[in-house]
Parts: structure tokens; sequence; C-alpha cells
């Protein structure tokens, strides 16, 4: 391969990770990691808790810096250039919150269209038209002026979704989207994500621990367990995986931990 090819397969690759360590005050909790995310694919990044998903995605989307490795966004280092190249680097990208992390005082219409007014200098005709577009795209069309006190807990993420959309990001990702839904709803938004690949060439990570929306919608899976990648695979691969750690995550089975008499005592009196 010719060195202008590997540069064009690096960035048509959104997201590359490189032995990635990171943590918190000096305290690794991700190890070693390292994993790539293929132009429209989804990929669902799933494990127990406590397995480090949520400070694997903080180091994903820019929020924490690691303590080692990078990360590589569009064929570019997200963490070996200065803040104003990461700003742009960024802006490639979109993310929906767990919560949906909607400003309350906005409208719903007003909170999609806060990416477009502070990353573009579109006027306000074309933003309430892309705006539009959008809550249409996630079945949302008509509920512009409801405030996100006003939308059920279904609505909700789809909002996040649209405002996450609003610039049309190569890239998307989706923290726990659906924690805290029925069934239902959780189908219907698993068939959204589906819908951001399918329709708009999206390529769409997913944090959950949700199985059957892992099962459903995922290309590949990645699998966490005590801050290490311990499986990257398809959904088969994945159910015929032999690891008994693997098999105890999709069958739910508890891990037994051993009881320290000594140790809960310590903890007891304070002084571990």
């Amino acid at each position: 391969m010719s060195d202008q090819s590997k540069i064009q397969s690096r960035q048509s690759t959104p997201i590359v990770v490189k032995n990635l360590q990171g943590g918190y005050n000096g305290t690794p909790v991700i190890h070693d990691c390292s994993m790539t995310i293929d132009a429209g694919e989804i990929v669902v990044i799933m494990g127990g808790s406590g397995s480090g998903k949520s400070t694997f995605l903080r180091h994903l989307i820019g929020l924490k810096e690691p303590m080692q490795g990078d990360v590589e966004l569009f064929g570019k280092s997200l963490y070996q250039v200065d803040e104003f190249e990461r700003l742009k680097l960024l802006k490639g990208i979109g993310v929906a919150f767990q919560s949906g992390a909607m400003l309350s005082s906005l409208t719903v219409a007003q909170n999609v269209a806060l990416p477009m007014v502070e990353h573009t200098d579109l006027d306000e005709q074309t933003i309430d038209l892309i705006v539009r577009m959008k809550l249409d795209f996630v079945g949302l069309l008509g509920k512009e002026d409801l405030l996100p006190s006003e939308l059920s807990g279904g609505m909700l993420k789809r909002a996040a979704v649209a405002r996450a959309i609003a610039l049309d990001p190569r890239l998307t990702f989706m923290d726990e989207p659906s924690a805290g839904l029925d069934p239902v709803i959780a189908a219907a938004l698993d068939e959204l994500i589906i819908k951001l690949k399918e329709t708009l060439g999206m390529s769409v990570v997913v944090v959950t621990h949700e199985l059957d929306s892992a099962f459903k919608i995922a290309d590949r899976i990645v699998v966490l367990d005590r801050g290490y990648i311990i499986f990257t695979g398809t959904v088969a691969e994945l159910k015929a995986s032999k690891s008994e750690r693997i098999q105890n995550l999709i069958n739910r089975v508890p891990e037994e931990e051993e009881f320290d008499p000594e140790a809960h005592l310590k903890r007891l009196f304070g002084e571990d």
C-alpha cells in the first residue's frame, strides 16, 4: 500500500485507540486498551459494573486525557495536538449522554439548534430547517416548543440523539441509550440507532449493559473487564466464546467474591 493510500485509509477510519491507559488521581482504571472503529459500523462497548466503560468513553470523546497511549479521530491524534486542533476534531463527533444532558431552560428546538448556533455561521432560517429535519429523523417533529421536562424518557433520549447529529458527524457516541426505558421504547431506540448507520452512513459507538439491545444493533462488540479489553468480535462470536468471564456476563451470572473477615473488620473500623 502506498503512503497516500495509508493516509486515506487512516482518515476514513473514524477512531483508532492505541494502548490506552487512563484513570483517576494516578490510579489506572483502563489498561493497555487498543481498538478500531471502522466507517459505517455500530460497535457496542459492554461490561459489568466497574469494568471501566464510562472512563473509557470519557477518554474516547476528549473529556479526559489518558495517562498513556492515544486516541486518533479521523487519522489525527486527539491528545497530541493543541486545544484548538482538538476542538476541530471533536466537531466531527456527536455525543448523546445517558441523562440526555439537555438544557432545561431551552426548548427542544433550541437544544438541537445549539451546536449550529455555537459552531457554524448558518442563518436562523437554515438552522430552523435543519432542526426540523433532525427532529423529523428521530420522530419528534411537532415537539419543537416543548421543554425537556415535558418529554417522556424515550422522547428525551431521541431529542438527545437529534442534538448529537445536528452537525452531521461521521461518528456518534451513545452512553446507555436504553437505560431506564421500557422494552418497547428501548426497541424503538435500537431501530433509531440502526437507522443512523443505514440511512446516514454514520459510525456509532454505543456503551451499554443491555444485552438485548447490544445483540440487536452491534456489528461488533467490545467487552471490558476490570479495565482490560478481553473480547472483540461479532455477536455470534461472543455467544460462542469459551471464556468463563464472557459467559458469566452474557448469562448474568454474578461473580463470587471471596470474603476476608480481617479486611471486613478493618473497613468497619475505618482502618483501610
